[in-house]
């Protein structure tokens, strides 16, 4: 039987052109998360499977790769349903991992404890453009932090990361969990309901306001709740400051200081940033992830037109883990987004010296090739980069590729130098 030689649907190879720009995103992140005090982390990619279906994780739990019991405990008769078979799985983000990291290490890390987490994550997903099967992710986290300054370090990092790689006018969108659930609450929906409205909430960007409603009256919610509810994001459309116009509506349903808190967030991140994003309230953000407690917020990006990354507080996931709750707050980058984007625009991975390839006739003396092999140091030590080939029969076919690699100047050396 012929073996196949394309990857299992979902996942790619990753050729030399590409990896050259992943591997350049991947240390201007860890640089720049680095200036920001973000220290590097590892986790193991398979994960007990009851930590993956913890119900955190949302509509990702039902993409989970299960991994089967091994040996002796692999014990098929005996099973009554699939479950019972499976003990472990691959990782479908990496919070719950860090979650769980952090609960095992509390006491040798420091407080807060500031991680960038990166590796491949795996979800039974349908793949699409920009999306698979076996995919990076990219994560900041603070873990120990109660304060808004958690959110405000998380927005100014990525936001800088981004602009460093190049990209301009973006949008950094935002929003509160519990302001959604105030604004739920004060329609008249209980709190049983609030998942499935926010599911539908979620999709005002692509059905409107009216899809809403009709989703929203399909679902059985009453006409009084659906337009008490659809009045306060049109409010908010015509108001001034709708940060304020919703909380001053919500008082009696908002945690004290959540107004405050928000609204510093937005002015502290307003005060320091740079031109080239936009920070923007939207209180139709939702976030898929259900163990998100308070702040979310999500990259938007016009050349792509969706998501480029989110995230948020998670004030109640260590509790499941120790029993006593610690504020965390995360921010992930979509990497495979942001290098589909890179790729498709031409980039070119800047300050790498001047390419030299040094094309050497087959049979060159012994004595000649340490010279050659000497010079190319030198040149490398410069900081250049310089390949040693030998020279192939069709020499111009031959410089073609290595012009489509980059190569910009071509030495020839042969074994009679009359050549």
């Amino acid at each position: 039987m012929t073996l196949s030689k394309k990857p299992v649907t979902g996942m790619k190879d990753i050729l030399p052109e590409e990896m050259e720009i992943r591997d350049y995103v991947i240390s201007v992140i860890k640089e720049t998360y680095g200036a920001f005090g973000f220290t590097s982390i590892e986790t193991p990619c398979v994960e007990n499977i009851a930590n993956l279906n913890c119900k955190a994780g949302g509509e990702n739990e039902k993409l989970i790769f299960k991994i089967l019991k091994r040996g002796d405990k692999l014990r098929l008769e005996d099973a009554e349903t699939a479950d019972e078979l499976v003990d472990g799985g691959l990782r479908y983000d990496l919070t719950v991992p860090l979650v769980r990291y952090y609960s095992n290490h509390a006491n040798e890390l420091p407080s807060p404890f500031k991680a960038l987490q990166m590796g491949n994550v795996w979800r039974a997903d349908r793949p699409q453009r920009g999306r698979y099967r076996q995919f990076m992710q990219c994560d900041i986290d603070i873990l120990g932090e109660p304060s808004n300054l958690a959110e405000i370090e998380l927005i100014l990092a990525t936001t800088t990361t981004l602009g460093r790689l190049g990209f301009q006018n973006f949008q950094i969108r935002i929003n509160d969990r519990q302001i959604l659930k105030a604004m739920a609450a004060y329609s008249g929906f209980a709190e049983e309901d609030y998942d499935q409205v926010f599911i539908i909430l979620d999709k005002m960007d692509k059905i409107g306001m009216d899809g809403v409603k009709a989703e929203l009256l399909e679902a059985g919610y009453t006409e009084a709740q659906t337009e008490k509810y659809l009045e306060l994001f049109r409010g908010m459309e015509e108001a001034e400051n709708p940060i304020s116009y919703i909380t001053e509506i919500l008082t009696d349903f908002l945690p004290e200081g959540i107004k405050e808190s928000f609204q510093e967030i937005i002015d502290s991140v307003e005060a320091v940033k740079g031109d080239f994003f936009e920070l923007v309230f939207d209180p139709t953000l939702v976030r898929g992830m259900s163990y998100y407690t308070g702040t979310i917020f999500e990259i938007a990006m016009p050349e792509f037109g969706g998501s480029c990354g989110g995230g948020g507080r998670y004030d109640k996931m260590v509790g499941k883990f120790t029993g006593n709750d610690v504020p965390a707050c995360g921010f992930s980058i979509g990497f495979e987004r942001i290098i589909l984007l890179l790729l498709e625009s031409g980039f070119q991975v800047p300050g790498k010296g001047r390419r030299t390839a040094y094309l050497l006739e087959k049979g060159l003396p012994a004595e000649m090739l340490n010279q050659v092999l000497g010079q190319a140091q030198k040149e490398r030590e410069a900081g250049n980069q310089v390949l040693v080939v030998r020279m192939n029969k069709n020499k111009k076919f031959q410089k073609e590729q290595l012009t489509a690699q980059g190569y910009e100047e071509f030495r020839e050396f042969y074994k009679n130098p009359l050549k």
